[in-house]
């Protein structure tokens, strides 16, 4: 694992490692109850040895005193160390472990963030279903997942471009996205907005704004 972020950062990577594992098993739910609830304890035990795994390579990578574009820790940057709890903390649905509480349109829900791929036609190329809230950090995985239909389905052509609204604004996956030769426009700011983000100024950030404001942006 390698990321940049604290303790937080590292532990979230490795729960949506866990939950791709998961996905990728597609093991079905057993009408059971007393099984299900045995199942909900060992997820949330594999979630406990998961954050676990996840402090030792967050200890390893501080203990290098470097992060991972070369820069130096500060000398009073020195993280504590994670105490696990006794038993595994937070919830689980028993009827249905693999969702969680989201956060709907006007209150939380139990369930997923549904995210969907389409081309310039409004037809679905691509899906794919998440268990945290924001649409942050998905803009990579849906295209990915709408690449992979695209190519079962046996069509050749792929995706040229990327656009989607300001919360799918993630740095890293659009630069990596545009390194593959994969344009990708998404503004930094929500329609209901009026001045930028605070932080969130010069940069890709202009860039991404004069582009928007572009005549060839706003036909996009």
């Amino acid at each position: 694992m390698a990321t940049s972020g604290g303790r937080k950062a590292w532990f979230k990577v490795a729960r949506r490692w866990l939950d791709d594992q998961r996905a990728g098993e597609a093991a079905p739910i057993t009408r059971d109850r007393p099984e299900r609830v045995r199942d909900a304890k060992r997820r949330m035990d594999e979630q406990l040895i998961t954050e676990l795994r996840a402090e030792e390579a967050y200890q390893r990578y501080r203990a290098r005193g470097k992060d991972r574009r070369g820069g130096r820790f500060g000398p009073n940057t020195v993280p504590r160390r994670y105490i696990a709890p006794p038993v595994p903390e937070g919830e689980i649905n028993v009827t249905d472990p693999d969702s969680r509480m989201v956060k709907g349109q006007h209150q939380f829900i139990q369930g997923y963030n549904a995210q969907a791929a389409t081309n310039g036609h409004q037809i679905v190329i691509g899906a794919e279903i998440e268990v945290v809230s924001p649409d942050f950090g998905h803009v990579e995985r849906t295209l990915n997942a709408a690449r992979r239909d695209l190519q079962a389905a046996g069509v050749t052509e792929r995706p040229k471009l990327v656009v989607a609204d300001s919360g799918y604004w993630h740095t890293e996956q659009m630069q990596r996205l545009a390194a593959e030769g994969i344009p990708v426009l998404i503004p930094p700011d929500s329609g209901l907005r009026t001045s930028p983000r605070p932080g969130w100024t010069g940069g890709i950030y202009d860039f991404m704004r004069g582009v928007s404001a572009s005549e060839h942006g706003k036909a996009l």
